[in-house]
């Protein structure tokens, strides 16, 4: 029989490896569920030798599951082809099956067979999701849960999928309106490393030759070039440093606080922000109100996906609303950071009994608002930058060159 690694956690959560022989990967995940074990990982023990310790790698090649994350394309494609294969009549389990042949992440493939034999032991689809709540967001489990309860498993798939698509394409558009800018910055500031390594000290020798009296801007650029020469080491150390630190502040509430300030109140920020969120509100409670979920467990899963706190509280301001008596509309209107269209709309769908349909409405009309402000902010950004790196260099130049031009006086 053929050897296979594993990898999985006990019941108090403690993580467990090694080889053993099975018939196959369904196999040993099962007979590792008999004995108390959560399988996470299964792999052929001989294409898994060497890996990140002396396999060279080829495409196919099995790669560890903690060097593979699940791409948020791996998660549409599951719910979509899950409900596509449930809708033609195949068991659920033997549509999770066949969805361990399809997909290559190793990492993914474990867990859709550790719920293949959760669903077996007699637990609903919704509960196996919920083993690994860093893979499926609350909202994939609630949907599929009410989809469970009403028969429409099917049709609460196909919602999933449709959100996880207009979220990875909202991300995709937010990301690529960034990718230029972040790219001309960075090309900047190494250019500018370069030339404090090799043209400034070519020009230092010469003014301490010539004795010309020097600038404070020239001194300055003088002072950075001589920095990285003579303590290069110290430098790289320091940003480093000063990149951790950052980076851990920025994780921290402090530092979401004040990200999230700054998204909110940044003139060209703003907008954009403000569309996204409201598009994805939106979207979100769609798919929840429409799949059957509860408005307050709506409310409160849709502040989950939410990032930004000040958006966060107008949703726990409409739970409070609701729990009082009101409608859900009426926090959308008070709240000032959603656009008032959206609190509008929600009252009109309240009135004719169709909110779903007018959440999604809205949705799609955000979205569409989204991908116009980022093709706007790229065109903003473009003549802006020009200006910056006209700045970067003139303030070079004139350093460099006003020293020449107090030489020529002097003679």
């Amino acid at each position: 029989m053929p050897l296979y690694h594993y990898k999985g956690r006990d019941s108090s959560g403690a993580e467990t490896e090694g080889d053993r022989d099975s018939k196959d990967q369904y196999e040993l995940a099962k007979t590792l569920r008999a004995e108390g074990f959560l399988p996470t990982y299964i792999v052929d023990a001989k294409k898994n030798k060497g890996g990140l310790f002396g396999k060279k790698f080829k495409p196919g090649d099995y790669i560890p599951s903690f060097l593979k994350r699940i791409k948020l394309e791996e998660k549409m494609n599951f719910a979509r082809n899950t409900a596509v294969m449930v809708g033609a009549g195949l068991s659920l389990t033997k549509a999770l099956e066949v969805m361990t042949r399809q997909t290559e992440n190793e990492k993914f493939k474990g867990i859709i067979l550790s719920m293949v034999e959760t669903i077996k032991r007699g637990k609903t689809f919704a509960e196996a999701l919920s083993e690994f709540p860093a893979v499926f967001p609350k909202y994939f489990q609630e949907m599929v849960r009410a989809g469970e309860k009403s028969g429409k498993l099917e049709g609460s798939l196909k919602l999933v999928a449709m959100q996880l698509k207009k979220d990875y394409t909202l991300r995709r558009k937010v990301r690529s309106a960034m990718i230029y800018p972040a790219v001309i910055v960075v090309a900047m500031i190494g250019i500018g490393i370069l030339m404090l390594i090799y043209v400034v000290p070519t020009l230092i020798s010469t003014f301490e030759e010539l004795k010309v009296e020097l600038p404070l801007s020239t001194r300055i650029v003088i002072f950075l070039s001589r920095s990285l020469l003579q303590s290069g080491i110290f430098v790289a150390v320091g940003a480093c440093i000063l990149g951790y630190f950052l980076v851990r502040f920025l994780k921290s509430v402090m530092g979401k606080n004040f990200l999230d300030w700054g998204f909110t109140h940044a003139p060209m920020l703003k907008g954009i922000n403000q569309k996204l969120n409201s598009a994805r509100t939106c979207r979100t409670l769609s798919s929840l109100l429409s799949s059957g979920v509860d408005v307050l467990e709506a409310l409160l899963i849709t502040k989950g996906v939410l990032q930004n706190h000040y958006f966060q509280n107008v949703l726990s301001d409409a739970r409070e609303r609701i729990q009082k008596g009101e409608t859900i509309s009426k926090a959308f209107l008070a709240a000032e950071y959603f656009p008032p269209l959206v609190g509008e709309m929600m009252a009109v769908g309240e009135e004719t009994g169709e909110l779903s349909k007018m959440l999604l409405r809205l949705a799609m009309f955000y979205e569409t608002e989204v991908s116009a402000a980022t093709k706007d902010l790229s065109t903003v950004i473009e003549p802006l930058l020009m200006i910056i790196i006209g700045i970067v260099v003139g303030f070079f130049a004139i350093s460099m060159i006003s020293p020449m031009y107090n030489l020529s006086g002097v003679i």
